[in-house]
């Protein structure tokens, strides 16, 4: 009789039998495992949690006070003779894979994550494992980014050509990831930096946790419209086209997510400019951390997961597609239908070479 795996996939989540806990479950349970503290993995209801403990106050801050328990990475915690460790995932601040063993078996869950050094969060580390559950937002071939220096100098050359132009300056971007590698690229000789109030909660529930980012200051009631112009404004996805976002008009707007690789995705979302900054992995990315871990089999669980479970299939990966509800990150919904540059995914597949096996530098 075939031994039952270490994880499995359950309509709460993520489910360690032998450990009794979940990892990412998105419905109450006992025992929680949280990769980090976005609210498509971060549930409220769990009757315990663990989590890297830089994502202490933003949990706290997100769920209220819940039973959390956090670690350091690389520190390993047993549940019921399960050894549970976290390590880097590169993807926001405190995010975490988590690596599950038992008697040999091994077994990461990436969460999300992203293998560029962004300068902000601890970097993606690759872990060897014989099962490897990894997203795949960007899991096309038209997915492949810039170097950050480049979109920074891009977006500071921006800010500064809108203050010549006597036109306020807005940036949006998801309050907890991408905020902060905004923040800590701007070239602060052109103005300070203003920020939303829910930007601005997530920047102090970070600070209160150590974290140390570059001065902001918070817009409220009292703040002086003209000298609020004259820097660049932090704003969340959910302030365009506000009142709150109209009152700083004239404003030359730029929102930064990965879909704004794909041709029209700017005009969808009413943007004077489209910024490609993601804090997911590219195409090369996925493909590179994947094969980095050596892993035996490798689990989909959100984004292009039939397209890019097809194509890791057939250059030689043992590929599942599995369904979850991960994915629902504010500016990291998928447009629907998205027109990938007038290439069929044949085309664009057949264009990448397949990934090489070198295992340097993955954690045992």
């Amino acid at each position: 009789m075939p031994r039952k795996p270490l994880l499995e996939f359950t309509d709460k989540g993520i489910y360690c039998a032998k450990g009794k806990f979940y990892i990412d479950p998105w419905k109450p349970v006992d025992d929680a495992v949280i990769t980090h503290a976005h609210a498509d993995h971060a549930y409220v209801g769990h009757k315990h949690y663990l989590a890297h403990h830089l994502s202490r106050e933003v949990l706290y801050y997100r769920l209220g006070e819940i039973n959390l328990q956090t670690v350091e990475y690389g520190e390993t915690v047993m549940k019921n003779g399960v050894e549970v460790t976290l390590f880097p995932a590169g993807h926001v601040i405190g995010s975490a894979q988590i690596r599950v063993v038992s008697q040999g078996e091994i077994w990461v869950v990436s969460g999300d994550y992203k293998t560029e050094d962004d300068g902000v969060c601890a970097p993606f580390e690759p872990v060897a494992c014989h099962h490897f559950i990894s997203e795949c937002t960007f899991g096309m071939p038209v997915y492949q980014w810039k170097p950050q220096t480049q979109l920074f100098a891009d977006m500071n050359n921006w800010w500064q050509h809108n203050l010549e132009n006597n036109q306020a300056t807005v940036v949006v971007g998801y309050s907890l990831g991408k905020a902060q590698r905004i923040i800590q690229n701007l070239d602060l000789s052109i103005g300070k930096i203003y920020t939303h109030g829910v930007i601005e909660n997530t920047n102090e529930a970070l600070r209160r946790n150590g974290v140390i980012l570059n001065p902001t200051t918070r817009i409220t009631v009292d703040s002086n419209k003209d000298e609020v112009r004259k820097g660049i404004i932090i704003a969340p996805p959910s302030a365009v086209g506000s009142p709150w976002m109209r009152k700083f008009q004239p404003y030359s707007f730029g929102y930064c997510s990965g879909w704004m690789a794909i041709r029209g995705a700017k005009r969808r979302r009413a943007a004077d400019r489209g910024f490609v900054l993601s804090d997911h992995a590219d195409w090369n990315g996925l493909i590179s951390a994947i094969d980095a871990t050596g892993c035996e089999s490798v689990y989909l669980t959100h984004g292009y997961t039939a397209s890019f479970t097809r194509y890791l299939s057939e250059i030689g990966f043992d590929a599942h597609e599995v369904h979850t509800l991960y994915g629902g990150e504010e500016e990291e919904v998928a447009p629907s239908q998205p027109s990938l540059e007038g290439r069929g995914l044949d085309e664009q597949l057949n264009k990448v070479s397949p990934p090489g096996g070198d295992l340097e530098g993955a954690i045992l």
